[in-house]
């Protein structure tokens, strides 16, 4: 009797123990992979794309973005042929959030300097739950297309 009410002891902290490493799971797990930016055509505005990864077990949202290049930074997404501004884009558990040409993407407006092809953006990335990314956004020719 004293051996199976030590072996059901066992067995309950060995599954109260795996439950517990399970709950590390849930949080959003971000990485950004790819950035560029085109080089601007214009002295006021300047798109750039990436993409979000989330190995993580819960979603999360880009909120907002922060940069000295630009008085203004806003989230678009494109439907259909309309750009629209969002306060938010979803990344999912598990997933990835692409921000690209002709879809999502972020919009710097009032450039305080136009970059060119060779430099680096500072930018910093801000979720709803997860912590802020910085970014180091190259500069790329105008008409840069990245290979799939």
């Amino acid at each position: 009797m004293n051996r199976r009410i030590t072996l059901a002891a066992a067995l309950a902290l060995t599954a109260g123990l795996a439950l517990a490493g399970c709950g590390g799971d849930l949080a959003p797990q971000l990485k950004v992979a790819d950035p560029y930016m085109p080089q601007p055509v214009t002295q006021d505005m300047a798109g750039a794309f990436f993409t979000v990864k989330n190995s993580g077990g819960a979603a999360d949202k880009l909120t907002s973005v922060t940069s000295d290049l630009a008085k203004d930074i806003s989230i678009h997404k494109t439907v259909g042929n309309k750009m629209e501004r969002v306060n938010s884009l979803a990344i999912p558990a598990g997933g990835e959030l692409e921000l690209g040409r002709g879809g999502n993407h972020l919009m710097f407006m009032g450039l305080k300097n136009k970059p060119v092809k060779g430099d680096k953006v500072a930018i910093e990335l801000h979720f709803a739950t997860a912590k802020p990314i910085k970014v180091e956004v190259p500069v790329k020719a105008a008409d840069y297309a990245p290979k799939k």
